[in-house]
């Protein structure tokens, strides 16, 4: 019996990361000639529960709420999001980057929900770009990013010290970065990998890196 889950796309190739990330830049322009509008674009426990704005889980992910916030995941996308794109074809993508990011805003939702965080408002890429960049490292086990263009880091390695990071963050950390949200989009997109691609992020990268 054919297994839907992994039929992929016909592939194409469409520049849907450069799509991407100008909509989030005419977004960031949108939210600073209407500031007040990120309060309905942003991700919050009243506005899909309350009023019912079930679009808030798609605008969250292209709504920032500083330049560099912006620059950071545009530039994240831009440098990973274009390697995978091109590897596994614009459709791909797509269904992998919207996916992980509205799950991820999903179960984000249901922990400001029970948490009684209701006056919390997620917003960013964050989560979605970083889904891409578990992918790319997946995809690319060999790849070595340079860190300030001058320490080179197996891209396993960086994603590892990534997720060690945001867990400690979202720990210790009393700033209103969401880490948490970071943390689903790496386990949104692990799954991802694993059930859609039948790739462990684990075994590529002890099989790649095995001498």
């Amino acid at each position: 019996m054919k297994n839907f889950l992994r039929t992929p796309f016909k592939y194409r190739y469409y520049y849907a990361t450069f799509i991407i990330i100008a909509l989030n830049v005419l977004v960031y322009a949108f939210t600073c000639l209407f500031p007040r509008t990120v309060n309905y674009l942003g991700l919050s426990v009243p506005g899909v529960l309350g009023y019912h704005l079930w679009f808030e889980l798609i605008t969250y992910m292209f709504t920032h709420g500083s330049i560099m916030h912006l620059v950071l995941n545009m530039l994240c996308l831009f440098f990973f999001g274009v390697s995978v794109e091109r590897s596994v074809g614009s459709s791909e993508f797509l269904l992998l980057y919207f996916l992980c990011g509205i799950i991820g805003g999903a179960l984000s939702l249901a922990v400001y929900y029970f948490t009684g965080s209701y006056h919390s408002i997620l917003i960013g890429a964050s989560g979605a770009v970083y889904s891409v960049l578990l992918v790319y490292a997946t995809l690319f086990p060999r790849s070595i990013i340079s860190i300030w263009g001058i320490i080179p880091v197996p891209a396993p390695l960086l994603i590892i010290a990534y997720i060690v990071i945001e867990i400690v963050s979202q720990i210790f950390s009393t700033s209103n970065v969401a880490h948490f949200a970071h943390l689903i989009g790496f386990f949104v997109a692990w799954l991802y990998l694993v059930v859609r691609m039948g790739l462990n992020p684990i075994t590529v990268w002890r099989n790649a890196w095995r001498r």
